[in-house]
């Protein structure tokens, strides 16, 4: 039903639907935080007396007027009242309230809230369900230091809100910060070398690297951005060593931090959250005395949320602040206890308080700190208050690591002696008595226990002597799972697919640590691995699916099994998910060569044509062209028995690249432009499909196809046909925000090509692009392609229109060139545009001795005649004896070369330096008759620079119309 807006300042009200808007965010205001607000905006102007607020707020119930004051302070606080120059209620002593606020009536058809949320601000941060209590105060101190301090930790003792206040904290930073305000709760975590992994997988930054720390300091350099590390205590060492790092290395990244002791790092503002206060006890205080503290308030507003009837009164006054010392202030210890009224009352929870912290008193540690002490009793006694069943429950649900849905729970934590009673009933039970928190900001709800809560059920799991039990059923459950998803990745969408098993990420990690303990089973761990690849992958957690596979693989030895078919299976599986998440050539190699040994003899097509692909990208890496044709040859053969036609793609793809690096570009054009038609046909056109590419071969393969496609254009002289099939597959590469495909694109393709268009400009965009790309995502391979084009733009330098100034960032003090000598496709790319700079700069015997080496060590491909021709170029420059007939000689070459190949580009460029040196030694005509016909072949790129410097040429030999 159409319903008039009432507006006032950014808010819009709707009574009848109970319903505030601040712009299109929907506020959260209790029933009678609710009431008060429509009574006083129906009379705004008016005073509307407290006893006219109380009846219409509690209508059936007789209220003291301290809690209509506690109404209105909540009111008055998520309207922002007093803030700036909002003024929406005022006091009138005495009488009552009055809205003083300008207010306006909307019609229907305008005022009906849209259905459609406002896109989120950049950040994570969840949404709070209650009203922080106590810390406004603080929350703004907090934030004028981070304005001036880059790394301020909140220290206090377990369930003192020092989460609370750090996501109020970071709630008022979103929109100053470019790059957003992002939460990494680190309350799961147990291996601290997984802390760079956690903060990466957060930010969205993919981690390649060995030495995670170092990449995601590169990743980070750039951004604007405040980072929140929550619970940090358990893996401070680590944490701290990632602060000092970012601090010292990442201008741009404010950190704020919680943990239960300082980070110890130099540059810290150290916060001490302390309790919430409360009244000393004295016979004769009173409810408006007491609510004046902050540890009264939350707890009254706890109860009331829950017991509407309650009401604080002079009568119970003394007993409430007794529960709330008595809790010493802790607001989770509050959060606890507050329900607990509704079934014991006041008095009967400030008398079971008292004997649960009575009991407790004889296991104190003298070490231990007293507000710990207190906070055990609180869930010691709040699971007291629990059935056998319910208590079983519980505490099986310590085992969850990353939380839960209802499903997981009723697989793990439910078993035969339980009740009929649903998991989901369990859940919600448990939630409302606050030892379990609901997450229902999903397309399902989903349940986790805080990190002191999960400790204390994981004490009680292993008191009960249950544990071993419970964590074999979690395996198994999440062996299962990751079965299921492995087996669904190439039918669904990777987004979908992601949003369901991406959250399970925490209790993957626990399931394997129990499963490679000494008490665990090593076949359910590797059966999990190898499961889980697939995950790993697309995350692009390629370390932690390196080292995974790598400890699955060890463990394979010590595996039993009365099917050793199913192991070899396993094993396969294993040696193919090291082979594509190592960076390591050797051992990419291994694993390859071993999946695709154990493939053959099981007969899979899939891992072959898995481990072939690795073993042909080996050999390519690697500059070794001809020994990796023998690969391609099979991959094709091995897909062309099959009727799938992604393998088919891949194979043409393959073959394609195959004979562009052999020297055959109209062979490797016929055989790209068949996978792109494939494609067409449109196989591949779902997310699903190019999420297996992904998985299976590591790369997009309508992109890949794309950029080798570009590669043999411009080589065979479509410089222009070139330029635009690169910015087609570099916009397809950003649609699919996977950052290996981007950089495939601009280190294969863009870059290249714009360096041998002659586009300095466009070659250094490309290039800041590429650094930032493999430095956000943790690529050293991609990195050490952006490095050589990086200093090939540095000693090109001519001019203020050149080099990496046009947009080439600077690598980061102390970061080298990082080279791995068994991957060497960079260095023959990037070796021939560096001898072209390095001649250009003066610096021939440099160049020409680069360019010596380079030749003799990779084998013969389509850049041949080019190295070729800049022998011939950089001997000229030398001076050496005999230099110009040796130069001929390597022109003439490099030009019979070129024509062999199929590469006109390649043509145009040795006819250019014949003709130069012919028309140097007086043979003019004979220079006009070497590069004329060739430059006549050319029917597009007159922009590039090859084609303007043969125009001039050929100008200047005055050979227009003669030949």
């Amino acid at each position: 039903m159409d319903e008039p807006a009432i507006l006032f300042g950014p808010y819009r009200l709707f009574a009848v639907q109970r319903l505030l808007l601040e712009v299109d965010k929907p506020v959260r205001l209790g029933s009678r935080a609710f009431d008060i607000l429509i009574a006083l905006v129906e009379r705004a102007g008016e005073v509307v007396s407290k006893e006219q607020l109380i009846a219409r707020a509690w209508p059936t119930t007789f209220v003291e007027e301290t809690n209509l004051k506690i109404q209105v302070s909540a009111l008055r606080r998520a309207l922002g009242d007093g803030q700036g120059d909002n003024r929406y209620i005022a006091t009138v002593v005495g009488r009552g309230y009055n809205f003083v606020a300008p207010i306006r009536e909307e019609a229907p058809s305008r005022a009906s809230p849209s259905p459609v949320v406002a896109p989120a601000a950049p950040h994570n941060l969840p949404f709070a369900t209650t009203r922080m209590v106590g810390r406004e105060d603080i929350v703004t101190t907090l934030v004028e230091q981070l304005s001036r301090q880059r790394l301020v930790t909140i220290v206090g003792p377990g369930g003192i809100g020092k989460t609370t206040v750090a996501l109020a904290a970071a709630e008022r930073m979103i929109g100053a910060y470019e790059h957003g305000v992002w939460m990494v709760d680190l309350a799961s975590l147990r291996d601290p070398g997984l802390v760079p992994s956690a903060v990466a997988t957060v930010l969205g930054i993919e981690l390649r690297t060995e030495d995670p720390l170092s990449g995601l300091l590169v990743a980070l350099g750039g951004r604007r951005v405040v980072v929140v590390l929550d619970s940090c205590e358990h893996v401070i060492d680590a944490v701290a060593g990632l602060v000092a790092a970012v601090l010292s290395g990442t201008p741009g990244v404010t950190i704020l931090a919680t943990s239960r002791e300082p980070l110890g790092v130099r540059g810290e503002r150290v916060h001490r959250l302390r309790p919430l206060d409360s009244p000393e006890p004295s016979p004769g205080l009173t409810a408006m005395e007491a609510v004046a503290f902050p540890a009264v308030q939350l707890f009254v507003e706890r109860v009331t949320a829950i017991v509407e009837e309650f009401v604080l009164t002079d009568a119970n006054a003394s007993l409430v602040v007794a529960i709330c010392r008595g809790l010493d202030g802790l607001p989770l210890a509050i959060e606890f206890a507050a329900p607990r009224v509704e079934v014991l009352g006041v008095e009967g929870l400030a008398a079971r308080l008292d004997d649960s912290l009575g009991r407790l008193s004889g296991t104190r540690r003298r070490t231990t700190v007293p507000r710990h002490r207190t906070m055990r009793a609180v869930i010691d006694w709040s699971y007291g208050l629990l059935s056998e069943d319910e208590q079983r429950f519980f505490r099986a649900l310590g085992i969850f690591a990353g939380g839960m849905t209802g499903e997981t729970a009723a697989a793990v934590a439910m078993d035969a002696v339980t009740t009929d009673v649903s998991a989901m009933e369990r859940l919600v039970d448990l939630v409302a008595k606050s030892l379990v928190i609901a997450d229902v900001s999903g397309t399902g709800p989903r349940f986790r226990l805080l990190d002191t809560t999960r400790a204390y059920a994981m004490e009680m799991l292993d008191a009960s002597g249950e544990r071993e039990a419970i964590a074999r059923r979690h395996a198994e459950y999440y062996r299962q799972l990751f079965a299921s998803a492995e087996a669904e990745a190439p039918e669904r969408a990777t987004g979908d697919w992601l949003a369901d098993y991406a959250q399970e990420i925490d209790n993957l990690r626990a399931a394997l640590d129990w499963a490679f303990s000494p008490s665990g089973e090593a076949p359910t761990g590797v059966a999990l691995t190898a499961s889980a690849a697939p995950l790993w992958v697309r995350l692009s957690l390629l370390e932690e699916c390196r080292g995974r596979a790598r400890q699955a693989l060890g463990a394979l030895g010590t595996v039993s099994s009365e099917d050793p078919r199913a192991a070899q299976r396993e094993a396969m599986r294993l040696h193919a998910a090291l082979g594509i998440s190592t960076p390591e050539a050797s051992e990419m190699f291994a694993a390859s060569t071993k999946a695709l040994d154990i493939a053959r003899r099981l007969d899979d097509r899939e891992y072959q044509l898995r481990a072939i692909r690795g073993l042909f990208f080996y050999h390519v890496g690697r500059a070794q062209f001809r020994t990796a044709r023998p690969f391609a040859l099979e991959f094709y053969a091995l897909a062309r028995r099959g009727s799938d036609r992604n393998d088919l793609m891949f194979a043409e793809r393959t073959m394609g690249l195959t004979e562009h690096f052999a020297g055959d570009q109209m062979r490797a054009r016929r055989h790209l432009e068949q996978a792109l038609a494939l494609d067409a046909l449109g196989a591949f056109g779902e997310d699903a499909s190019r999420f297996l590419d992904v998985v299976r071969f590591g790369t997009d393969l309508r992109i890949s196809a794309q950029v080798f496609l570009a590669r043999v254009l411009w080589l065979q002289g479509f410089a222009d046909q070139a330029l635009r099939m690169t910015e087609k597959s570099l916009g397809e590469a950003e649609t699919t925000g996977h950052a290996n495909s981007q950089c495939y694109v601009l280190a294969l393709a863009a870059c290249h090509i714009t360096f041998w268009s002659g586009d300095r400009i466009a070659a250094a965009r490309y290039t800041a692009r590429l650094i930032d790309l493999s430095w956000r995502y943790l690529s050293p391979h991609w990195a050490s392609y952006g490095a050589r084009f990086e200093q090939v733009l540095a000693l090109g330098a001519d001019g203020p229109n050149a080099g990496p100034n046009d947009g080439s960032p600077r690598r980061h003090s102390g970061q080298e060139e990082s080279v791995n000598p068994n991957f060497s496709l960079r260095s023959v790319t990037g070796l021939m545009l560096l001898a072209e700079v390095l001649a250009q700069a003066g610096r021939n015997s440099e160049g020409l001795a680069l360019l010596e080496t380079g030749i003799e060590q990779f084998e013969a491909s389509c850049l041949t005649p080019e190295l070729i021709r800049l022998r011939g170029e950089l001997s000229l420059g030398v001076g050496a004896p005999d230099a110009e007939r040796a130069a001929e000689t390597d022109f003439r070459h490099a030009l019979d070369e070129a024509r062999e190949y199929g590469a006109l580009a390649w043509e145009l460029r040795a006819a250019t330096s014949l003709a130069r040196l012919l028309r140097d030694q007086g043979r003019s005509a004979d220079a006009a008759a070497c590069l004329r016909p060739i430059y006549d072949r050319f029917t597009e790129g007159f922009g590039t620079a090859d084609l303007i410097a043969a125009k001039r040429l050929l100008d200047d030999l005055g050979a227009a119309g003669h030949c």
